[in-house]
């Protein structure tokens, strides 16, 4: 059994989808404003692992994720330097899209930007005004709550608490503001708009997400995801306006990430204490991922608290994975049976599944697999593994990793000439017992990443993670 926190149940609630072994799954994606930052990547990996998941239990995953590239912020900066919106957030996307592929974050099926929905944004507001939903005001449309008599039961928002014919224009308003909102917003003066038959304006952000979510997953859908901070107001407008149009139940399961916080502080822009991917890779040689490690290894509904020190115990940490597996792939075992390593693997396969089908509780997975590699180590050092138990182990964590997503497939690497002739020369050093040069030579080896290890097969090396990040 799979349960969640649904955040509109405000409990666990065992996951069954609309359509037996598909999900169709929406999550909340970039505002293309500025470089994403780490505690944005908090929640996409969140996501993708939940994503992960699901198709490792087998189901059929629709993913949605939405590009917002119209909303206040963008408009502001894209007017002060002149270009287009398109000319504004190309760089920003384009960055989202490598960042993404640095933390090894599966591809959604859709990417659908703002922008692109225009038309199908109209027909909405339109539609929402013939149900009187809706009115017009000044040039703009609102979405008049009122008329929703379940507005607040995603946030559970005191709906004593509304400012009766009070209406909000700004994309980024008061948490606790209880007002009717933009569905279209009137041109402004020198603004980007778009000449409708609403009149010229543009869209509200919320109605952005309700629209494509629906284009491409229809009008009901299994899991909506997003940070803490989309419940309200975002998500809450998401439900009034979706479930007005179509009269439907909008989404089946709400779940909501936790923050990424600093030195006990929300991880944002408006604080000046956000650190982007490429910050970390290139400026502190961070590997991305121990960040991926470091960034799933809180359970979502808990906040995390980013340091170096952290950082470095997650690299310490995909080491021991990764040398399990060096080990195993590496060393020559005797031909026997499997039967030790088939009881580990039972228990480490139930312990793995079954914490993350209670709502990710990752602590529970990444338990299963340190503890796998403790008690097969110990086998490793008594020799009780053979070749069929080699081969079982690195199948059974190469499969968990297809939910974990820190072992990316890589090419065989391949050592350059130079290194080889280095461990050639020591190889023959060695053998003249020359130990001092020996010895030389495996520490600048070392210093360049390259560890040798002499065993009874011969000598092995491997490659060793980077110097630990500066602070």
């Amino acid at each position: 059994m799979i349960r969640f926190f649904n955040t509109m149940s405000g409990k666990l609630d065992e996951f069954r989808p609309l359509e037996e072994g598909v999900v169709k799954l929406y999550t909340c994606g970039p505002t293309v404003y500025d470089y994403a930052h780490i505690g944005n990547f908090r929640a996409y990996i969140f996501e993708d692992l939940l994503k992960r998941f699901l198709l490792f239990k087998g189901y059929k995953v629709k993913h949605v994720m939405n590009i917002t590239d119209v909303e206040d912020k963008i408009i502001r900066a894209a007017t002060e330097l002149g270009v287009s919106l398109q000319q504004y957030t190309k760089n920003y996307t384009d960055a989202f899209f490598q960042d993404l592929e640095r933390l090894n974050i599966l591809p959604a099926d859709v990417y659908p930007r703002a922008t692109e929905h225009i038309p199908e944004m109209v027909e909405m507001v339109r539609a929402l005004l013939d149900k009187g939903f809706a009115y017009h005001k000044d040039g703009s449309y609102y979405f008049d709550i009122s008329r929703f008599p379940d507005y607040g039961r995603l946030s559970k928002i005191d709906m004593d608490a509304r400012k009766v014919g009070v209406r909000i224009d700004s994309d980024e308003y008061e948490k606790e503001s209880v007002h009717d909102f933009a569905l279209w917003k009137a041109q402004k003066e020198g603004e980007f708009f778009w000449d409708t038959e609403l009149g010229p304006g543009r869209p509200g952000w919320h109605i952005e997400c309700s629209v494509m979510s629906s284009k491409y997953l229809g009008d009901s859908f299994d899991i909506h995801c997003g940070g803490v901070d989309n419940i309200f107001p975002h998500h809450e407008n998401e439900i009034a306006q979706s479930e007005a149009y179509s009269g439907k139940r909008f989404v089946r399961y709400w779940l909501h990430c936790q923050h990424l916080v600093r030195d006990g502080q929300k991880m944002s822009k408006s604080q000046g204490n956000t650190i982007s991917i490429r910050e970390l890779t290139t400026e502190h040689g961070a590997d991305p991922m121990a960040l991926r490690l470091l960034l799933l290894s809180t359970h979502y509904r808990k906040m995390l608290n980013f340091t170096f020190d952290a950082l470095h115990q997650a690299g310490s940490s995909l080491q021991r994975i990764r040398d399990f597996l060096y080990e195993l792939e590496t060393r020559s075992f005797h031909e026997g049976d499997t039967a030790p390593v088939e009881d580990l693997l039972r228990a480490g396969e139930a312990e793995f599944e079954s914490g993350l089908g209670d709502d990710l509780n990752i602590s529970t997975a990444l338990s299963a697999i340190f503890g796998l590699i403790k008690k097969a180590n110990i086998l490793l050092s008594r020799e009780e593994i053979s070749v069929k138990g080699a081969v079982l182990l690195v199948a059974a964590v190469r499969s968990w990793d297809r939910v974990l997503g820190i072992l990316p497939a890589r090419e065989p690497q391949v050592l350059p000439d130079e290194i080889k002739h280095k461990i050639d020369e020591r190889e023959r050093a060695r053998a003249a017992k020359d130990f001092a040069l020996a010895d030389s030579i495996r520490d600048e080896l070392l210093a360049r990443g390259i560890a040798l290890e002499d065993a009874k097969e011969g000598v092995r090396w491997k490659t060793v993670p980077p110097a630990r990040p500066k602070k």
